[in-house]
Order: C-alpha cells, then sequence, then structure tokens
C-alpha cells in the first residue's frame, strides 16, 4: 500500500504506485488473468462485497480498475438546498443527479458556475446592454427594449459546465471536481440573440463575437474582468441561443445571472455569459480572460495521462460531446426491488440524442431505452426503462447515449491536462434484498 493516507478511495486509486491493478489487489486481492478480465480471488471477492454491502452477481464483467459507484461518490462538505459547494471564492456549486430528475431545471437545482464575484447592483429597471464592435449601428438597450423590440421566446435549453466529470480523470486534473452535476436544462426566456445582431447590422469581416458581464474580478481590480468568451459568427447566428432575461417563469436566479444572460445551448457554459453588459464583433478570434491559453481548450492530439503539452497544441472547445444522467434511481439505494424503473436525461451538443443504452451487468448486455424528443432544440431529452434483476445482490445501472450522428459515449474518454468534455457512463449503485 502507499504510505500516504487516502482522502477517498478514488484518490487511493490516483495516488498508488502500481497504478489501478496495484490498488485493487491491495484493497480487493484482484489478479489480472488474460481470459478472465476483473477476476477476483474469493477473499478479495468477499472484500468487495462487503464494502458494497451485497454480493455482486456479475463481479466478472467488471473492468480491471474498476471503482465501485457505491464507493467513488464525493462527500463534498458544505450543502444548501441539496446542492453541493464546491468552492465560495468564486462561489461554485454542483446538483446531485437525482435531484436533477425534472424536466425542466428548477432555479434552485440549477448549478452555479462563476469565475469572478457577483455584481453589486442587479436592478434589471436600468441595466443596460451594448452591441457595438463591426455593427452598422451600435446599439444600446435596456430589457424594456429588448422586450418591446423583439420577439419574446421561451425554451428549454442545456446549460453544462465544460469541466462537469472533471472528478473522473485519472490523474486528477486541476479545477473545479465537478462530479456530473454541472449540469441543467431551465425553460429560459428572452429574445434571440441572432435577431439583435441583426438589428445591430453585422458586418461581413464579422468572424467572432466578444461577451463581457458585470461580475467582479477575485481581485476587485475594476479594469480586470474574470471572464470574457466568444464564438464564432456562424454558432452566434443559431435560432436557439438566448439573450435572456427570465429563468421558468420568473426572474433568473441572481447567482445564474440575473438580470440578462447569454444561453448558448450546447456549448460549454463559459460561452453563455452571465450578468451580460455588452456583445461586441471582431474580425478575429476573441482574445478575452478564459479565451486564450489552455482555458477550455484541449489537446488537438491524444496524450498520455499527465503528458505537458505545449500550449499551441490545445484547440478551442466548441460542441460538447454527447452525454447521459440517470436520475433516478439515485445511487446507493440498498434494499431496491428486483424490478424498478430507471430513467434520466440525455443530450449532445449541436445535436440530438439517437437512442440511450442501460445495462446492470457491467456492460456485458445493454437494453434500449425508451427516449422521448426534445422540447425544443437545444433542450434535453427524457429517457427510462425497466430493469429485472436476476437474483439479490450488488448491482451498478450503466446508461449509454448515442447521438444523431451514430456517436455513442465511451466507458472512458481520453485524459486531458484540464479535465473537459468527460462524457463517460453514468454509474449508479443499487444493492437488491
Amino acid at each position: 500500500m502507499t504510505d500516504k493516507k487516502p482522502t477517498s478511495i478514488t484518490q487511493y486509486y490516483h495516488d498508488h504506485p502500481d497504478g489501478p491493478e496495484g490498488a485493487d489487489k491491495d484493497l480487493f486481492g484482484r489478479v489480472a488473468e488474460s481470459n478472465r478480465r476483473g477476476f477476483l480471488r474469493n477473499m478479495g471477492l468477499a472484500a468487495m462485497g462487503t464494502m458494497v454491502g451485497a454480493a455482486i452477481p456479475f463481479h466478472r464483467n467488471m473492468p480491471s480498475g474498476l471503482i465501485p459507484a457505491a464507493l467513488a461518490q464525493a462527500t463534498i462538505e458544505g450543502t444548501k438546498s441539496g446542492i453541493r459547494i464546491l468552492n465560495d471564492r468564486p462561489f461554485n456549486a454542483e446538483t446531485p443527479a437525482h435531484l436533477l430528475d425534472e424536466d425542466v431545471t428548477s432555479n434552485s437545482r440549477h448549478f452555479v458556475r462563476n469565475n469572478g464575484l457577483m455584481p453589486t447592483d442587479m436592478d434589471a429597471d436600468t441595466w443596460q446592454l451594448t452591441i457595438d464592435g463591426l455593427v452598422d449601428k451600435p446599439l444600446t438597450l435596456s430589457i424594456a427594449d429588448l422586450k418591446r423590440d423583439f420577439e419574446v421566446v421561451s425554451q428549454q435549453l442545456v446549460i453544462e459546465c465544460g469541466g462537469n466529470g472533471r472528478a473522473m480523470f485519472n490523474p486528477p486534473a486541476r479545477g473545479n471536481q465537478w462530479t456530473h452535476g454541472a449540469v441543467g436544462c431551465s425553460e429560459w426566456t428572452g429574445v434571440r440573440l441572432r435577431d439583435v445582431l441583426n438589428a445591430a447590422g453585422v458586418q461581413d469581416t464579422v468572424i467572432y463575437t466578444a461577451h463581457e458581464g458585470a461580475d467582479i474580478h477575485l481581485s476587485g481590480k475594476a479594469d480586470k474582468m474574470p471572464i470574457s468568451r466568444g464564438m464564432p459568427i456562424a454558432k452566434a447566428m443559431d435560432d436557439a441561443n438566448l439573450i435572456a432575461f427570465g429563468q421558468n417563469g420568473g426572474d433568473i436566479n441572481p447567482m445564474n445571472g440575473a438580470p440578462l444572460r447569454l444561453v448558448v445551448p450546447g456549448w460549454p457554459g463559459s460561452c453563455s455569459q452571465k450578468w451580460l453588459t455588452r456583445i461586441w464583433l471582431r474580425d478575429q478570434v476573441h482574445d478575452g480572460p478564459k479565451m486564450t491559453g489552455t482555458s477550455y481548450r484541449v489537446p488537438k492530439y491524444p496524450v498520455a495521462p499527465g503528458t505537458k503539452v505545449p500550449t499551441e497544441d490545445f484547440e478551442i472547445i466548441e460542441a460538447m460531446p454527447v452525454k447521459s444522467l440517470i436520475t433516478s434511481p439515485e445511487t446507493g439505494i440498498e434494499g431496491a426491488p428486483r424490478s424498478f424503473e430507471v430513467r434520466g436525461h440525455a443530450w449532445a451538443g449541436d445535436t440530438t440524442v439517437d437512442f440511450v443504452d442501460v445495462s446492470y451487468d457491467f456492460g456485458a448486455t445493454w437494453q434500449r431505452a425508451e427516449l422521448s424528443a426534445p422540447a425544443n432544440k437545444g433542450a434535453w431529452q427524457r429517457w427510462r426503462t425497466t430493469v429485472e434483476l436476476p437474483e439479490a445482490g450488488y448491482y451498478e445501472i450503466w446508461a449509454r447515449a448515442t447521438d444523431a450522428n451514430g456517436v455513442s459515449q465511451p466507458f472512458a474518454i481520453d485524459w486531458n491536462p484540464k479535465g473537459y468534455l468527460n462524457n463517460s457512463f453514468h454509474r449508479v449503485a443499487v444493492t437488491v434484498a
């Protein structure tokens, strides 16, 4: 075993000098056999069964190095209305998967991702938005102007942090250790970004937008912005993007960007600037804070875990990958019946989800779930199925979504230095009495 006292079983696997296989052997007596992947010695199987609280009927299918989902859940101190706080300066918080079971994510359950401090003044009556840069007619608009001069629409739209799933990378990647809950699909009310840009007149030389907000840099310096990102003009003209002033039929939650924000579904949440004050159009890729270096970028090619990658070899993240979330049952359920419904949501960047499969035997077999169409472009899709488990014991329910282009979620993704785009299977632990 390692000399360092582990803070969690996940950290133990991260730190073990002989890798996941060495951790397996120390903890569970696992041995490698080419013809029996994930085979456990009798004493090792008994140890793992004791730790998860039941026998494991499909233990022979368990991939080597797999940490049972029942043991891998992060314990994060500090909760508020069920939201797990990851950081308080800046404030960042995620929602446990089972609390995201609603078709439309409520204001109190929507995750929070801040890069700086919240503005001190969020008065909707005096708020102004500037549209300038390479436009024919610069605009300065109040929220009342937006409501009066443009069509107001309401749409269910997914916002997901680019680092959602970072906690599952090995070796660990720096940044907020999001598990699965840095995602939400509220109903946002506002005007189409495209309509406002067309009203200003987009010049032919424009290739990128640039966004600014009223949030305050952690240093408190007025001349520094915590984040200012943008997107290609082609994406900006997508009719799903909103300049939003409402959330779920009321005002936007202050922590989610009140009174005005961008909502750009399908791309990293960092594109959806909160506390929006300005959009300017540029003839180059925007170079504001969190647009350069390695922020919201991944290597252009696969790299070995722990590799140092030259900054020039990173590329900007655009559309998010296909993903699914199990919202019921809640992980860790004990005494479950042998037959129960499994349900959740699935989404896929700029496209839709084609189907979702569910497994209860560590991926040896899969069954197709019923999948609903999205409420509108940019919304997630509800899926559900009933599983019939063969006997009492410990099980893991795995979900795997496949998008309209035939791309499926992987069991594990290639490591990257910043811990972005982790769309590996979501797993929940269930013990049947």
